[in-house]
């Protein structure tokens, strides 16, 4: 592959899931001889089960108690993996480039206060003016502090004050789709000559039974005990969710290597795409975005799928990449993560820079769905397709 000063690269990787804290973490478990024996909640949340937050000391990254007061989990979760991109691409102690670097963050809406939730749907059941009946509760028991706490672009808001990135700020929302936008919109400025640098990723915390209840709005959710990814065909609608949080450092090569970092991989397409989902749309988008990135097959293609776990896209998008790519090795990362909504894009793009960077030969995560890895990719195919809509795919090459 000829290199250019405008190439986009990642030279840094902050990630936490339930498997554990920062990169080295992640890269143990991508370089395992087998599948990670699944982390799994299934108490806290019957019948559903979920990949909890893993033991996080917050201080390393959020040293004043009154920031880490001020912010909800999901806040704080994005705050510490933001700090851990930073370390890793050492930048976090060099005001200059934090002040002109770029923020792109992909947020969902901010927790609920699940008393106040209840107590308007009990009043409810037993009222006829329920529409006089929430003005009351909204004037009588929401707070101030936490409306102002629930706005999603707080998340870069905190950042910014805990590790004074201070350049230009954007939030997306939007479920997965704000992933996918948030990563085109870095790499959209980085190679264009826009940005020479930029931080982005997203967070999302699952531990929230106002989440369960949008999710399973639409009878989503998978329930009883954890199956592989490819191979859910319990009761449910297949998704487990999980709290986990991804954020990357992009750069452009010319940046990067004046200052000598880490390159981990190179982003060569970002594709973003939404619309209808009838019989052969989702298909014929999915193959599109890829043409347009000009990918192609190979046994040294690693593909990670970001698949929900919804039983219907999963299968849909497993078909679409057999036919398309049928000799690349699959890995559905949603499995081992659980699906994390607005961060599932920005996570399965640091697995696969891991993956690229480390020369993994990935164990099956799925043994009865996934092939195994005759070698060591050189190049990496992240897909994302979102729950209820939106899709999206990146490609990243080995350096």
């Amino acid at each position: 592959m000829s290199k250019s000063p405008t190439d986009v690269v990642i030279t840094g990787i902050g990630i936490v899931s339930c498997h554990g804290v920062g990169r080295l973490a992640h890269e143990e478990l991508l370089n395992g001889k087998q599948a990670p024996a699944p982390v799994i909640d299934r108490d806290r949340f019957a019948p559903y089960p979920v990949h909890p937050m893993p033991q996080i000391d917050w201080s390393t990254q959020i040293p004043r108690r009154g920031d880490q007061r001020q912010m909800e989990n999901w806040q704080r979760l994005g705050v510490f993996t933001a700090g851990l991109a930073l370390d890793d691409a050492g930048l976090k102690e060099d005001p200059d480039a934090c002040a002109t670097m770029d923020m792109i963050v992909a947020a969902g809406g901010g927790e609920r206060d699940i008393s106040v939730d209840t107590l308007i749907l009990n009043e409810a059941a037993t009222r006829n003016d329920r529409e006089v009946l929430l003005n009351e509760k909204l004037t009588t028991e929401l707070r101030p502090t936490l409306f102002l706490a629930q706005l999603s672009n707080l998340l870069a808001g905190n950042i910014s004050i805990v590790h004074k990135v201070t350049g230009s700020s954007k939030t997306f929302m939007g479920e997965e789709s704000a992933g996918i936008s948030a990563v085109s919109t870095a790499y959209e400025r980085i190679r264009s000559g826009q940005s020479t640098h930029a931080l982005v990723g997203g967070a999302y915390n699952a531990e929230r039974p106002d989440m369960h209840i949008l999710y399973e709005g639409i009878r989503s959710l998978a329930q009883g005990d954890w199956q592989p990814l490819w191979s859910r065909d319990h009761v449910g609608g297949g998704i487990i969710t999980g709290s986990a949080s991804a954020f990357l450092v992009l750069e452009s090569r010319a940046h990067a290597e004046a200052r000598n970092a880490t390159i981990y991989a190179v982003v060569t397409a970002v594709e973003g795409n939404r619309g209808s989902r009838d019989e052969g749309a989702l298909e014929t988008r999915i193959e599109d975005m890829a043409k347009h990135a000009e990918l192609s097959d190979g046994s040294d293609l690693l593909i990670m799928s970001g698949a929900s776990g919804r039983h219907e896209l999963l299968n849909r998008e497993k078909a679409t990449i057999a036919k398309n790519w049928p000799n690349a090795a699959l890995r559905g990362y949603g499995g081992l993560t659980g699906h994390t909504m607005e961060a599932q894009f920005p996570i399965g793009i640091a697995l696969a820079a891991l993956a690229l960077k480390s020369e993994a030969i990935l164990p099956q995560f799925d043994q009865n769905h996934e092939a195994i890895m005759p070698e060591a990719a050189s190049s990496a195919l992240v897909t994302a397709v979102g729950f209820v809509h939106g899709e999206g795919l990146a490609v990243l090459k080995a350096d």
